[in-house]
């Protein structure tokens, strides 16, 4: 049987959360996830009923299925991936002159 390793160091994701739990409690239950080493949660907007949120997880071999399931059981829904970052290390992102030319 050939296990597989996740490589998945870094995930920043847009989701949709009840008031309740708050960010605290959140942020500590996925801290406590195998292969994560660090949560930010990030309010975004607020509305009546529901937090735009993005959630940003560090670690070394961090299970998105798992992640997603623990929000699930908060309530939350992950409206987007905006970032994965995968493999040995993190690679940051650099702006190059297409960037700037491309907005315009």
């Amino acid at each position: 049987m050939l296990v597989v390793q996740k490589m998945i160091r870094r995930l920043i994701l847009d989701v949709l959360k009840p008031h309740k739990p708050n960010v605290v409690e959140v942020s500590e239950a996925l801290s406590h996830l195998e292969g994560v080493e660090g949560v930010n949660i990030i309010i975004n907007e607020i509305d009546q009923q529901v937090e735009n949120a993005k959630v940003i997880v560090v670690g070394i071999s961090i299970s998105f299925e798992d992640i997603q399931k623990k929000l699930e059981e908060f309530g939350a829904t992950i409206h987007s991936i905006d970032e994965v970052a995968a493999g040995k290390r993190i690679v940051e992102e650099v702006t190059t002159p297409q960037d700037s030319s491309a907005r315009m």
